[in-house]
C-alpha cells in the first residue's frame, strides 16, 4: 500500500503505512482546516469537494462526538493543532450540547443552541466513544466522571422493558441493532480508557444480546430492524441486512475477546463461530464483482441495494485484518476496494457514494465519514499488515 499522485491510497507491495500517512498528511490538517468551526466553536457537517465549504443549516450531535474522537486519535499521534479541535469538541459536548437531565441534544442550530432534545442511542453512543478517546490526550481522571455519569444515564433512562436499549428518548420503532453495536464499541473504549468494572459488564450483556436476540443461526445473518421485541423485521420471511454492519460485528467481537482475556474473563461460547459465520455471509453475499461491499442484500443472500457507500469497505478492511496469517489477500482487497472511493477527488476527501454502476454521487463528504476511516486506517491489526 503506497500513496497515490492525487495523494489517495493506493495498494502496493513493500508498503509502509500509508494509510496512517494519508490521515496525517491529508485528511486529518484539511478536516483540522475546513472542518472546524473555529470561530463559533463547533464542527461542520460536511465539506463541498470544489469550496470546501458547509452549507449546512444545522449541527448535529454525532458529528460533534466523531470528530472528537477523530482529532483526539489525532492527537495521540501528534498532529499539531488536533489538541485544540479537542478541547473544542469537549467544550461542546459538555457545555451546548448536554441537557439538564444528563442527556445530550439531537440537533442544533449553527449558534449551537439546541433545536431537537431528542435523546438518540446512537449519537449517546458515540458521546461515550468520544470521552474514553479523549482521555488518552487530556487524562483518564479528567473524563472518567462524564464517562461514567454518562454509561449510568444510559442505563437509568434508556433500558428497554423487552432487553437491549431504546432506540431514543421519546421512543419509536423500529428498534435496530445499530446503535446496540455502537454502544459496545464505546464500552469497550471506555473499559479500556478507564479499567471500571462496570463498562465490561455492561459490554458482555450487549454481546449476550447480539448473541441470544439479535444475530439469526437459520440465516447466519443479522437483520437491521426489530419489533418492540426484538423479532427481525420481515418481508416475505426474509430480512434486510446492511453486511458493512456484519463486519463491523466481526471486528467488535475480536476487540471484545481481546478486552476479556486481558481482563481474566470467559467469552460467550459461540461465540467464535457467530462471528466466522457473519465474515463468511458478507464475503460470500456481498462483494460485487467489481470487489466493493454493497450496501444492503436481504437474508437469502439476494441483492437489495447494490450501490456503494464508503464506510462499508472501511469496516471490511477492520474484519479482514483480524484473520492473521490468512488475512493478506483480504486486506489487500479490502485496501482496493478503498482506493476505489477516493481516486481523483482533492487528497483528504472521498467518494461517499457510488451507484451499482461505479458512478459517483456528487455529494459532499460527510463530517461522519472521517470517524470510519480513522477507526480503519489505525487499528493495529491493519496497521500491522500494511506496514
Amino acid at each position: 500500500m503506497g500513496e497515490g499522485a492525487d495523494g489517495g491510497i493506493e495498494v502496493r507491495a513493500q508498503s509502509a503505512g500509508a494509510g496512517l500517512q494519508w490521515l496525517a498528511a491529508h485528511a486529518w490538517p484539511l478536516w483540522l482546516k475546513h472542518g472546524v468551526d473555529w470561530q463559533r466553536r463547533a464542527f461542520h457537517e460536511h465539506l463541498d469537494p470544489a469550496s470546501l465549504e458547509c452549507r449546512a443549516g444545522f449541527r448535529r450531535l454525532r458529528v460533534a462526538a466523531r470528530q472528537t474522537y477523530v482529532f483526539s486519535t489525532a492527537a495521540a499521534r501528534g498532529l499539531g493543532g488536533s489538541r485544540e479541535a479537542v478541547t473544542l469538541g469537549l467544550e461542546f459536548l459538555q457545555g451546548p450540547a448536554r441537557l439538564a437531565d444528563g442527556g445530550f441534544a439531537w440537533r442544533f442550530d449553527l449558534d449551537n443552541r439546541p433545536i431537537d432534545q431528542t435523546r438518540d442511542l446512537y449519537d449517546h453512543a458515540f458521546v461515550l466513544l468520544a470521552f474514553a478517546t479523549a482521555a488518552g490526550v487530556v487524562g483518564a481522571e479528567t473524563m472518567r466522571g462524564d464517562a461514567v455519569a454518562l454509561a449510568d444515564y444510559i442505563e437509568t433512562n434508556f433500558r428497554h422493558p423487552q432487553g437491549g436499549y431504546a432506540e431514543s428518548i421519546p421512543a419509536k420503532l423500529p428498534r435496530r441493532q445499530n446503535p446496540h453495536m455502537h454502544l459496545l464499541e464505546a464500552m469497550l473504549a471506555a473499559s479500556e480508557a478507564f479499567g471500571e468494572e462496570a463498562f465490561f459488564a455492561r459490554a458482555a450483556q450487549l454481546v449476550d444480546l447480539f448473541l441470544d436476540r439479535m444475530f439469526q443461526p437459520a440465516e447466519e445473518a443479522l437483520p437491521e430492524l426489530f419489533d418492540a421485541a426484538l423479532a427481525p423485521l420481515r418481508d416475505s420471511g426474509r430480512f434486510a441486512v446492511e453486511p458493512g454492519h456484519h463486519y463491523e460485528w466481526v471486528w467488535l467481537l475480536d476487540r471484545y475477546a481481546r478486552r476479556a482475556d486481558a481482563l481474566g474473563k470467559p467469552v460467550q461460547p459461540g461465540l467464535t463461530a457467530v462471528r466466522d459465520a457473519l465474515f463468511e455471509f458478507a464475503n460470500r453475499h456481498a462483494i460485487s464483482p467489481c470487489g466493493l461491499v454493497v450496501n444492503s442484500t436481504w437474508s437469502d443472500g439476494k441483492a437489495a441495494d447494490g450501490g456503494f457507500r464508503l464506510w462499508p469497505q472501511t469496516e471490511r478492511l477492520k474484519a479482514e485484518a483480524q484473520r492473521g496469517r490468512l488475512a493478506a489477500a483480504g486486506v489487500a482487497a479490502a485496501l482496493g476496494g478503498l482506493q476505489r472511493h477516493m481516486a481523483g477527488v482533492r487528497p483528504g476527501l472521498w467518494i461517499e457514494r457510488m451507484d451499482a454502476a461505479m458512478q459517483a454521487a456528487a455529494d459532499p463528504a460527510p463530517a461522519t465519514s472521517l470517524y470510519h476511516l480513522t477507526a480503519a486506517l489505525t487499528d493495529d491489526a491493519v496497521m500491522a499488515l500494511t506496514a
